[in-house]
């Protein structure tokens, strides 16, 4: 997957995650719904640390293609 693919599926995730959120305001989210937000919430994250292996792979003269997708527990235990 590409930087373009994956900033693509990143809107695509925003704009669900938008949708989720407005949807909640108010009324709440059923349990479905609820459970959608939070693997939407770890897709996005899991899009952006790939976008972060591209591109640090670029930077130090690896070749991007390299990056993988890392499984949603592993990028959501990361600590700030």
């Amino acid at each position: 997957m590409g930087e373009k693919d994956i900033l693509a599926r990143v809107g695509e995730l925003v704009a669900e995650e938008r949708a989720l959120r407005e949807r909640a305001v108010g009324h709440g989210l059923q349990e479905a719904e609820e459970a959608r937000l939070g693997d939407v919430e770890v897709r996005l994250d899991q899009c952006w640390d790939l976008l972060r292996q591209r591109r640090a792979r670029t930077e130090f003269g690896r070749d991007p293609d390299g990056a993988v997708l890392r499984p949603g527990p592993e990028v959501e235990g990361y600590e700030s």
